[in-house]
């Protein structure tokens, strides 16, 4: 049986449900993590950018690599970059891994304070206090996995936050504490 097989067959969820999520996902991930890298192909969607990189070898982050990464997901209503949680790095890295899919599309990553002050006042749904102002939050899809699975995904996997917007095309995820809505 392939891990598409138990996707498919929803077996992968109860696994996650009802084991120990991150210990499911590093042994789900071994043969990965035994090649000493971590990678991600991201395309932000608002900036038409693309980076196909691995930030991470043999047990260290890459500087040059981190530094690609933040300018990618700055806000692009700003033009103003900050690190990212290398957490949540890792995140999407096992999330793309559980899906078998590589392709990122990344609705939103930082935001500074003032866009997101401007973005609370104007939408419903945008928290005053957000992840995204720490670079602990990203807004994606990934191409080729249908919405909700993306959030099922996220969700079992109990690393953080998960918001799923179907209406707007992505699912939230943050490296604050467990939730979902």
């Amino acid at each position: 049986m392939t891990r598409r097989d138990v996707i498919k067959g929803g077996g992968l969820l109860g696994l996650l449900f009802f084991s120990n999520p991150l210990a499911f996902a590093t042994s789900f991930l071994q043969e990965e993590f035994k090649r000493g890298f971590r990678y991600l192909d991201l395309y932000a969607v608002n900036t038409g950018e693309r980076e196909r990189i691995a930030y991470w070898i043999d047990g260290e982050y890459l500087k040059d690599a981190l530094d690609r990464i933040n300018y990618l997901l700055r806000d692009y209503r700003s033009g103003d970059v900050a690190s990212i949680d290398p957490n949540l790095l890792d995140l999407v890295y096992i999330t793309t891994r559980l899906c078998e899919k590589d392709k990122v599309l990344v609705i939103s990553g930082y935001r500074s304070f003032v866009t997101n002050y401007i973005m609370h006042q104007r939408k419903k749904g945008v928290a005053e206090h957000s992840y995204h102002t720490k670079g602990k939050a990203v807004d994606i899809r990934i191409e080729g996995v249908p919405l909700k699975t993306l959030r099922d995904v996220a969700v079992a996997l109990r690393a953080g936050g998960v918001g799923y917007y179907p209406k707007s095309g992505f699912v939230h995820m943050d490296t604050g504490p467990v939730r979902h809505w």
